[in-house]
């Protein structure tokens, strides 16, 4: 006999649908917490970035990280370390001497006898010091002369490069120039300067015309260099931000193998780049991942090399993150590091066995690119290498090529001090001064010249007509 089958219990019904609501609720909140998690860990790992994870500057780290603590008992010294070679300064030569003292005994300063010239090379030391007066007064005098025929005053021509400096001579206006230009100075300072070391009373209005002198003097180098910049067959080129009467402007600089050059322009854009080298720049540019050298490479099918200094920080900001992007990014370090440790023994390896090296261990790295986890920053690391990859690796095809930007960045910094200290500019002028010295000053340290021995040159060609001397030429 069939059993009787138990009705359904209508509070039983209501009860599962309230746990199946709430089952419902709890799971969608779960999801929303656990995506909010997710976003909160990632905006806490780009507060987090500094200049080892980033493009950052060191001078932005909020909190620096300490320096390692050295073993027991091998902390190191300060001054010269053990096995370094020692440095020491050259005796100035016979003709760069410009006075001898001699000083000589005539008794004993023990017992008071008398005393016999030794063969034997006196003690010497030799001291630089300023002349009490470090400048001379020069009073030019163009006498007058009265004609009885014509009835008139005639006076005496001053020679044109007198006329041309003015109350300033060439070579003190160069120190000016470097001081404001080479030394991040105010006019104020180099004014107090003078006035207390030079024994010279300029007013800054007149410092002001003086660098305005220097400026216009160098105008026909720097056009030579800058006109330069197209046939280069390679150039590393960067920027930074300029602020000029509050405004934002940005500083471009270009360093070719033998020059470097400073430009200050109102855009970030690529359009710098097709003004300065053209649409048909032939060349390498060696540049960061920003999306302007992107663009200039894009539409003008020009070669770059991508700074590996700044992909080895994006992908320790990888690192940084959830578990699946930190592996890759670790995956990926680790492939950069075998290219590396190939490219660094290239002094030690045939020319063949070399090129076969690092293609093998590019391909490496591309592999290793390949798949990346379903995070944003992975993907996008990924479609780096998927769309740019041979601009990450022409160095390893090009001898000589740098796989860095660094040549760039370090010029850069002297920029980025002397924004810092000046604050600026405050117009045209000013912005053509900065570019100029800068030129100047950056192409001298590239070379191994004296930028104030330049500055001399220059100042003594324009006040007297003559061809200014190249930066691009000895």
């Amino acid at each position: 006999m069939a059993s009787a089958q138990t009705p359904e219990c209508p509070n039983c019904k209501r009860l599962m649908a309230i746990i199946e609501q709430l089952q419902a609720t709890y799971e969608k909140r779960i999801a929303e917490l656990e995506t909010r998690i997710e976003a909160l860990e990632a905006e806490i790992a780009r507060l987090r970035k500094d200049s080892s994870t980033s493009h950052k500057p060191p001078s932005s780290d909020i909190v620096k990280p300490p320096r390692p603590t050295p073993p027991r008992g091998k902390k190191r010294k300060i001054g010269g370390q053990p096995g370094h070679p020692r440095h020491e300064r050259p005796p100035f030569s016979p003709d760069e001497i410009d006075e001898t003292r001699h000083y000589t005994l005539k008794t004993c300063p023990d017992c008071g006898g008398k005393l016999k010239h030794a063969a034997k090379r006196p003690r010497i030391l030799q001291q630089i010091e300023l002349v009490e007066k470090p400048v001379i007064v020069t009073e030019h005098q163009a006498h007058s002369y009265w004609c009885p025929h014509c009835r008139k005053f005639h006076h005496a021509e001053l020679p044109a490069d007198v006329r041309a400096a003015g109350l300033v001579g060439r070579r003190l206006s160069a120190v000016v120039a470097w001081l404001k230009g080479g030394a991040h100075c105010s006019y104020t300072t180099i004014q107090e300067f003078l006035r207390d070391v030079m024994k010279a009373k300029i007013s800054r209005g007149h410092l002001v015309a003086v660098v305005q002198k220097a400026s216009g003097a160098m105008a026909p180098a720097y056009n030579e260099a800058r006109g330069a910049l197209a046939k280069q067959a390679r150039l590393n080129v960067d920027e930074t931000g300029h602020k000029d009467c509050g405004d934002g402007f940005w500083t471009w600089l270009f360093r070719a193998p033998h020059h470097t050059v400073f430009s200050i322009e109102d855009s970030r854009g690529s359009k710098v780049l097709t003004g300065t080298l053209g649409e048909d720049f032939d060349g390498i540019l060696g540049c960061d991942y920003f999306s302007a050298y992107r663009k200039y490479m894009r539409e003008h099918g020009v070669r770059v090399q991508f700074c590996h200094a700044h992909l080895v920080r994006d992908l320790k900001f990888l690192t940084t993150l959830d578990k699946a992007t930190r592996k890759y990014g670790e995956r990926l370090l680790a492939a950069l590091k075998r290219l590396f440790r190939v490219f660094h023994r290239r002094g030690k390896m045939t020319p063949a066995r070399l090129e076969a090296a690092l293609e093998r261990e590019r391909k490496n790295v591309l592999r290793a690119a390949r798949h990346p986890p379903w995070e944003r920053e992975a993907r996008n690391m990924a479609g780096r290498f998927r769309e740019n990859g041979k601009s990450y690796f022409r160095f390893t095809t090009t001898p000589g090529l740098e796989p860095t930007n660094n040549a760039a960045e370090q010029a850069l910094r002297f920029v980025v001090i002397d924004r810092r200290i000046t604050q600026g500019t405050r117009g045209a002028a000013g912005r053509e001064w900065c570019e100029r010295i800068w030129t100047a000053g950056a192409t001298c340290r590239q070379r191994g010249w004296s930028l104030y021995e330049y500055l001399c040159r220059t100042l003594e060609a324009h006040f007297a007509g003559h061809p200014t001397p190249s930066l691009l030429t000895a």
